[in-house]
């Protein structure tokens, strides 16, 4: 029996709110660690730090040309010792306010 127009509204709202609470969540979530990285101190344009974080994501999904950015289930390459590397790589590239 196929769902009636209105049944399939409300799900959809309720999805919404599920999508605009779990977007919520992450944003903190990565807002925190960009803190306490030292971000918040750093005057950079909007459009700039975007590419930046743009790049830092394709470097963790593994993204290259001809792939789908996806890495397999079993792929354990980003360890917890490549997000120091990035971190003070990422450090080193930023200019200071001195």
């Amino acid at each position: 029996m196929k769902k009636p127009s209105s049944k399939i509204r409300e799900e959809i709202a309720k999805l919404q709110e599920q999508l605009k609470h779990a977007e919520t969540r992450e944003a903190e979530r990565i807002g925190r660690i960009a803190l306490r990285a030292g971000f918040g101190d750093i005057e950079i344009e909007e459009t700039e730090l975007q590419a930046a974080f743009e790049e830092l994501a394709k470097r963790f999904r593994g993204d290259k040309p001809g792939t789908s950015g996806r890495k397999e289930a079993g792929d354990s390459s980003t360890g917890s010792g490549q997000s120091e590397t990035v971190a003070s790589g990422a450090a080193s590239r930023i200019p200071s306010e001195a």
